[in-house]
């Protein structure tokens, strides 16, 4: 005996093909639109004269804000110090990433309980960090400055004195960040082929020349991928050095996020630090562009050769 089946589809709300791209392209819209409309209220202001303690005297200057900078030496030591922050970091913690990476390298339980142990320092909220260092190094109790005395650098000042601020917070950030750089770069060389470096020791090939020739070139993507987060985080810093110093002794250590602050909310000056902000975001933008097309054009000839 056999039975009609009927088929009951369910009579929902349908959505149709040509409108669902749209549905789901909307909520990136939405970010979209919310990072624009601060971004472009930013641009606004960076062409007047604007301060929240005389508000009667706002009007646009027109470029005023961007032209002073150039005859500004508090500008140029801002630039100074926010490329030299940003350049000893990055550098620092690729070396040590890639070494720290280099050594968790091969698979086994030790390694992997290793790489997860040093990534505490990453979960640790940037400015806890710093004030955690600016109590350790404290020259009157700190346990980094007994440690220091114990091997004859008596009354370190750490953070206390401008020769020494920029390496104290340099550390702040080598420990906080070298974890992110770390994985990154542990995730690259356990993602590589094994053939070329099976091949490379049937050969008897020096391990120097396994490392410069073979590995560094396959690691080279995920190098510049690291680079371009950890850079563009560190030349935007704020909170370890606001936290440990203020942006001093000083204006020694006084970068672009710092200065900024200092001007909008000491100064109240709004047209200036919008102009500081634009042109920080040009930095990065420039810098980003650098970096994504060196990384296309290894992409390109990596495709090339496969």
């Amino acid at each position: 005996m056999t039975a009609a089946t009927t088929v009951h589809r369910p009579s929902g709300f349908r959505i149709s093909k040509r409108v669902l791209p749209y549905l789901l392209s909307l909520p990136a819209l939405l970010v979209c639109i919310g990072i624009l409309i601060p971004f472009l209220t930013s641009v606004v202001y960076s062409f007047q004269r604007y301060r929240l303690s005389q508000p009667w005297a706002r009007q646009f200057n027109w470029g005023d804000n961007y032209i002073s900078f150039f005859t500004d030496p508090k500008f140029w030591n801002t630039l100074e110090v926010s490329l030299l922050y940003a350049g000893i970091t990055v550098v620092l913690e690729l070396l040590l990433g890639l070494g720290i990476a280099m050594l968790l390298q091969k698979r086994s339980t030790l390694n992997n309980f290793i790489s997860i142990m040093l990534l505490m320092p990453l979960m640790t909220a940037p400015a806890l960090a710093a004030l955690m260092w600016k109590l350790m190094t404290n020259p009157g109790f700190g346990v980094l400055s007994y440690l220091a005395s114990l091997i004859g650098l008596q009354d370190f000042r750490w953070a206390s004195s401008p020769s020494t601020a920029l390496l104290t917070v340099v550390l702040v950030d080598i420990w906080v960040y070298t974890p992110f750089i770390m994985i990154l770069l542990l995730a690259g060389l356990r993602s590589l082929p094994t053939q070329p470096f099976e091949a490379a020791a049937l050969d008897g090939v020096p391990r120097s020349f396994v490392f410069f020739r073979i590995t560094l070139p396959m690691l080279t993507p995920y190098i510049l991928t690291a680079t371009l987060f950890r850079l563009l985080d560190s030349i935007q810093q704020f909170d370890i050095i606001y936290a440990m110093t203020q942006g001093g002794p000083g204006d020694t250590l006084t970068v672009f996020q710092v200065e900024a602050y200092l001007n909008f909310f000491q100064s109240t000056n709004v047209g200036r630090s919008a102009a500081l902000m634009i042109i920080l975001w040009a930095i990065t933008y420039f810098l980003s562009n650098i970096f994504i097309k060196n990384w296309l054009r290894l992409r390109e000839r990596a495709r090339g050769q496969a």
